[in-house]
């Protein structure tokens, strides 16, 4: 897995947890009643007697866990209705820790699929359209059969959107190949057809891969909003009818299953980081705005030349739950409208136009000197304090770093932290006994960087805390591994990086994930 990919989920987890926190508090309590409480002693019966049981590992705590009951809980009620033998449980992993260990859970929420004697780690999303097509697909063919014209329509009623192939024979190549993509493509359903009349209604005259969409409602803070058709998508349908193969359905499918012009929301969210397409632009635009449908439509002019390539989407700096997405790219509300660009290859990195004009030719200019490699990293810096250097732990910014961390005339350790992260906290107080412990060593320097507010182009922070030494007369950067001790931190400075530590990996791997988790139930995150 790229580290960009990894920085572009841990984004996404943030911004989806910020604007899911609220509602989180202002519900009501999810029923769960459809979902299956489990502990060691009901856990293998449950197993046993179910041919098809997913479950969810929880903490109390967890805000990812708060965010998913909702869907889960409605999803399972809705294969409970539909006489489904797929059965959704939950566990509490915080109480049920011989169950954890046993299955491996290593953060929370951890969901396993177990179905006919078999463990399979879940891959789908955190909807409950999402939740309930990926269990479809694995319990059932990948693809349903359209036998009747009554089948598509209740496949298109109940999804927003599906795939159908349409062929006049199934048992041919282009068929084959179709349900190639199908058994490995979670989150969208399939249909298969060669039905005349279902082939009439779809007006299919050859071999043809149909995508539709449709208009979707979503309850978001108690209101109900209508997404129409010429607002949610540009267009309802899209066919793919020449040179039909694994690969050009693939990329048509992930071309076409999203708008030209995607609304940024919790909702959509998971489906615009965890895509394959890794580079979007993003406009931070006021919807109240007397000038928003104008940047909009050049912004969509501009998108539909870059269609499967790039995701074009839309923030509405209005909403106060994207004030965290605002703060991620170094904006406030004054500086809107404004473009960015953020690509998740290799390396997360932010880009940012050289005019601030928002036209279609500036925009397609900005895009394809990104994709010529003609862009600079746009980095973000704070101002430097005033009093940086005056407190035993020294605070560091972007224009500041370089100067002090690569000092090779000192032993340099940096702690790069984010102002919301709980571990980060828990370190403040061991981290300011260890600046006054060597504040008077001429030779060694303590310091600190908040990384989501200053950017390095040649290092890249993937979790926080880091830690990393940058030892006298070296150009070596040593990570730290080991226990966030007085002791511990001091034995790795004192032996010049040379006694790193090293924390078990399973350790280790719930220190990251907990990282994520035990921020995500507050308020502030």
């Amino acid at each position: 897995m790229f580290p960009g990919f990894i920085q572009g989920a841990l984004v996404a987890v943030i911004i989806i947890l910020a604007q899911t926190t609220k509602r989180i508090h202002s519900e009501d309590t999810v029923d769960e009643t459809h979902v299956l409480s489990l502990t060691k002693d009901t856990f293998d019966d449950a197993v046993k007697n179910n041919k098809h049981l997913l479950v969810k590992f929880v903490a109390p705590w967890c805000g990812h866990c708060k965010a998913l009951g909702p869907a889960y809980a409605a999803a399972a009620k809705k294969l409970v209705d539909s006489g489904s033998d797929i059965k959704l449980a939950s566990v509490d992993a915080t109480i049920e820790q011989d169950l954890a260990q046993k299955y491996d859970v290593k953060g929370y929420p951890t969901i396993k699929f177990f179905s006919d004697g078999t463990t399979f780690e879940y891959t789908g999303g955190r909807a409950e359209d999402d939740i309930i097509n990926w269990l479809k697909k694995k319990t059932g063919p990948a693809a349903a059969e359209l036998k009747t014209v009554d089948d598509l329509n209740k496949l298109k009623e109940a999804n927003e959107v599906v795939v159908i192939g349409a062929f006049q024979d199934t048992d041919g190549d282009v068929a084959a190949s179709f349900l190639q993509v199908a058994k490995t493509v979670d989150g969208i359903p399939f249909g298969i057809t060669s039905n005349k009349d279902v082939l009439k209604e779809l007006e299919i005259k050859k071999d043809t891969i149909v995508l539709l969409k449709k208009a979707s409602s979503n309850k978001i803070r108690g209101r109900l909003f209508f997404y129409f058709l010429e607002f949610q998508f540009d267009e309802g349908r899209n066919d793919l009818t020449s040179t039909i193969d694994e690969g050009s359905i693939r990329e048509f499918i992930q071309a076409n299953q999203l708008p030209t012009v995607v609304d940024f929301n919790a909702e959509t969210a998971q489906k615009i980081f965890g895509g394959d397409i890794k580079v979007h632009v993003l406009l931070f635009a006021s919807k109240k705005g007397s000038d928003y449908e104008k940047l909009r439509g050049e912004f969509q002019t501009a998108a539909k030349q870059y269609r499967g390539k790039t995701l074009f989407v839309s923030i509405d700096s209005d909403d106060e739950e994207n004030e965290r997405v605002l703060e991620f790219f170094g904006l406030k509300t004054t500086d809107v409208p404004a473009v960015r660009l953020i690509t998740l290859k290799d390396e997360m990195s932010k880009f940012k136009p050289e005019s601030s004009d928002i036209t279609s030719a500036v925009l397609t200019t900005f895009v394809d000197a990104f994709f010529d490699g003609k862009l600079k990293p746009h980095l973000l810096t704070q101002e430097l304090p005033e009093d940086w250097d005056k407190t035993p732990v020294k605070t560091l910014v972007g224009t500041n770093f370089h100067e002090v961390a690569t000092n090779k005339k000192k032993t340099v350790l940096v702690t790069f932290i984010a102002p919301w992260c709980g571990h980060c906290k828990q370190l403040t107080p061991i981290y300011e006994q260890l600046g006054e412990k060597y504040k008077d060593n001429q030779d060694v320097v303590i310091a600190k960087m908040d990384a989501t507010a200053n950017e390095l182009e040649d290092i890249k922070i993937q979790s926080f805390p880091t830690i990393k030494l940058f030892p006298k007369d070296s150009d070596e950067v040593i990570d730290y591994q080991g226990e966030r001790t007085l002791e511990a931190l001091s034995k790795f400075i004192d032996s010049n990086g040379q006694e790193a530590g090293k924390i078990p990996e399973e350790t280790a791997e719930q220190t990251e994930e907990a990282d994520e988790e035990a921020d995500a139930g507050h308020e502030d995150l």
